[in-house]
């Protein structure tokens, strides 16, 4: 098939750190690619990829210009200018602008759309137009439900190339947190648990827009002792080295997660995830065999101490069996050639 991918212009393909539908999208290209699909990846520049790379702006905007209506419209526009009848497909992955520009082409070509935000009065009106003329994917089978008045074309998980973490089934005495300066992502709470647990905290933290920033320095600052180190601008590489040395990924979300891609990549270093029952965790984590699935401050403490009794070996299978990159290349055949077919 001819397939076009339109990436989100704010980082590059794959990212160099943070950027969880960047680092998606860039197994999409290049798998689709390896398996004989023609791919051109819109994207922003200083992407790499096995696709033919079109570039709509050489320079991503500024990491403080993230979510700028401009650039998102810019971006779209131009990918889809440059989108012809040839293709058999477009699947898109951007903000706002993307979908509603993909649902003028009428179904020619066909616009598959993944959902990577979560479900809110705006977005459900918004997407209650969009259905009707653009392919919807969820994320998971939560996303799905917390929405069931608009049409899918399927769902399909995130996934990740296992082998580009490292496997370590001997494990130190730290616990990692990774994710966005944010309450919902509980980085205040992640402190917390590793006190009650007794275990050092390294924090791998992306507070970069303004409000990320406020919320650090008025909420999780203060909390800070020295048992905790704090990580920002982390490379892929450094990442991967702390998930895999951890005793534990500590995941305390408050909100009902889409996804949650840095669950798969602790669990493909053989990491256990402790987590709050929300949202995609309950699918990700096998509660009691890959992780704990537990909702208080206690109960995340204790989870955290036990991790040890996980092992690595189910937590890099799991990831293999239903989180790899392979597996999502192949939902997502399945829903091209679906939507191909009319």
């Amino acid at each position: 098939m001819k397939i076009a991918q339109i990436a989100p212009p704010w980082l590059p393909v794959p990212p160099p750190a943070y950027g969880g539908i960047e680092r998606v999208v860039a197994e999409l290209a290049d798998g689709l690619t390896s398996r004989g699909h023609e791919v051109t990846l819109f994207a922003a520049g200083h992407s790499k990829t096995s696709a033919t790379l079109e570039t709509t702006m050489f320079d991503p905007p500024e990491p403080g210009l993230i979510g700028n209506p401009w650039f998102d419209a810019f971006h779209a526009l131009t990918s889809y200018l440059s989108i012809d009848d040839d293709f058999d497909v477009v699947h898109d992955h951007s903000g706002v602008v993307g979908p509603a520009l993909g649902s003028l082409l009428r179904g020619c070509p066909p616009v598959v759309h993944t959902l990577h935000g979560p479900w809110n009065e705006p977005t459900r009106r918004y997407y209650s137009l969009v259905h009707r003329h653009v392919h919807l994917v969820a994320i998971s089978e939560t996303q799905r439900t917390l929405n069931p008045d608009v049409r899918y074309a399927g769902v399909v998980y995130n996934g990740i190339d296992v082998d580009d973490y490292r496997f370590e089934p001997t494990k130190d005495d730290f616990l990692v947190y990774i994710g966005r300066a944010n309450p919902d992502k509980g980085p205040a709470v992640a402190i917390e648990v590793a006190r009650q647990a007794g275990l050092p905290l390294a924090m791998i933290v992306k507070k970069e827009e303004e409000f990320e920033r406020r919320y650090w320095d008025e909420a999780v600052a203060p909390a800070l002792h020295d048992e905790v180190e704090v990580f920002e601008h982390v490379e892929h590489e450094q990442k991967v080295d702390l998930l895999a040395r951890a005793r534990a990924l500590v995941f305390p979300i408050d909100w009902p997660e889409p996804f949650g891609l840095v669950m798969t990549e602790a669990m493909a270093c053989g990491t256990p995830v402790v987590a709050r029952p929300r949202g995609a965790a309950t699918e990700i984590v096998e509660d009691g065999v890959t992780g704990y699935l537990r909702d208080s401050l206690e109960e995340l403490a204790a989870a955290a101490r036990e991790a040890r009794r996980c092992s690595p070996d189910e937590c890099r299978h799991r990831v293999e069996d239903h989180f790899s990159a392979r597996v999502m290349v192949e939902g997502y055949e399945d829903v091209f050639r679906a939507v191909a077919r009319g």
